[in-house]
């Protein structure tokens, strides 16, 4: 027979009394910041302006982490409240969001990560899905892999932004784990370790040395290939335990991306009929890709009124143009806004010695 956990002590049960007390009072505080909520809703409505405002949600962001006394983290505090404003969004209309899934993708942790949990999800095949949702208006909302710490650029995100009318409203960035999942909670046996292809490059060390004779195979998602692995015994999977969990998987290896540090950065993108350019918050990035004609200096002249005008160039990427000419796009993320004299002046300058100018974005960034 199983004996009786002590009674709590008086001091604990005195503090327990006082968290319950805590927990109502933040309950009505919830609640009234809600109602407020609605009211902005119905004046936003009469205006014709949009729910959702990242700039205004990081700026809340950014002066609660600066006006944080502790002991709470200050890391904790983005969460916490983009929870909170995302359930006050969803009072009036949740928000569509497009990503890749099925459910336990990164793309769909990124998702949650930007815009709460609050939200309509629209798991999508692949990524020229999740435009095509975005564009047709399926979704509010897209979340797209852009760029990865260990393998650089994703490649086919950066071709989708040359051919849709989407552009970037806001970024994100996930530590990304990946884990080696399987049925049977062992190594012994496995003959494939399906994954993204992205997913399987970030692993290459790992794979090679535990699981030499395994064949690769890619696959549209992580998510897809725990599915598969929890179909077939001699399949594993990389994903993440979030994966794991939805299909009922062991981790057999936790950890076993070749970089420790290892980050994927989200653009979160938007139709522009449907939602306006972000206002300046203040730490802002501008996304824009160009082309210029193939002659000597020509990359050169490019960069020229970004240096006379004092904007800094953060990212600096080049795509094939498959024009057959050896011709490239460039794409380039810049520090700042063009509400800002000096940028709006780079830009300017910028698009008149280019070929081919097409402005991806601008957005807010967490500098913490």
């Amino acid at each position: 027979m199983r004996e009786a956990s002590p009674a709590p002590q008086p001091a604990l049960l005195a503090l327990r009394t006082q968290i319950d007390r805590l927990d109502r009072e933040l309950l009505a505080l919830l609640n009234q910041r809600a109602s407020l909520a609605l009211e902005v809703g119905e004046l936003k409505k009469r205006e014709g302006s949009v729910a959702f405002r990242p700039e205004r949600e990081a700026q809340v962001i950014d002066g609660l982490k600066a006006a944080n006394p502790g002991p709470l983290g200050t890391d904790s505090v983005a969460p916490i409240w983009r929870e909170i404003m995302s359930a006050c969004r969803a009072l009036e209309t949740p928000s569509r969001v497009a990503y890749l899934g099925p459910a336990g993708t990164f793309s769909e942790e990124a998702a949650l990560s930007f815009f709460g949990s609050s939200i309509v999800k629209v798991p999508c095949a692949n990524f020229d899905e999740v435009f095509r949702a975005t564009s047709a208006g399926a979704a509010d909302f897209g979340v797209i892999p852009v760029e990865n710490s260990t393998e650089g650029v994703v490649a086919r995100s950066l071709d989708l932004f040359l051919t849709t009318p989407l552009f970037i409203i806001g970024e994100t960035s996930l530590f990304v784990q990946h884990n080696l999942l399987r049925r049977d909670n062992a190594l012994d046996g496995v003959t494939a370790v399906c994954a993204h292809p992205q997913a399987l490059a970030q692993c290459h060390g790992w794979l090679s040395n535990a699981l030499p004779n395994a064949e690769r195979r890619p696959v549209s998602s992580n998510a897809e290939g725990a599915r598969l692995a929890s179909l077939d015994p001699s399949i594993a999977a990389v994903a993440s335990t979030r994966a794991g969990s939805e299909y009922g998987l062991h981790v057999v290896a936790p950890a076993i991306q070749d970089d420790a540090l290892n980050r994927t950065r989200f653009a979160i993108v938007t139709h522009p009929q449907r939602h306006p350019q972000p206002q300046a918050s203040g730490h802002d990035c501008t996304s824009l890709v160009v082309s210029v004609t193939n002659r000597p200096g020509a990359v050169h002249d490019m960069l020229v009124p970004l240096k006379q005008h004092g904007v800094s160039m953060t990212r600096f990427e080049s795509r094939p143009a498959r024009s057959g000419q050896w011709e490239y796009y460039f794409y380039i993320d810049l520090a700042g806004h063009p509400d800002q004299p000096h940028v709006a002046q780079a830009l300017k300058e910028l698009r008149d010695v280019c070929a081919f100018f097409k402005l991806l974005g601008t957005y807010p960034i967490d500098v913490h």
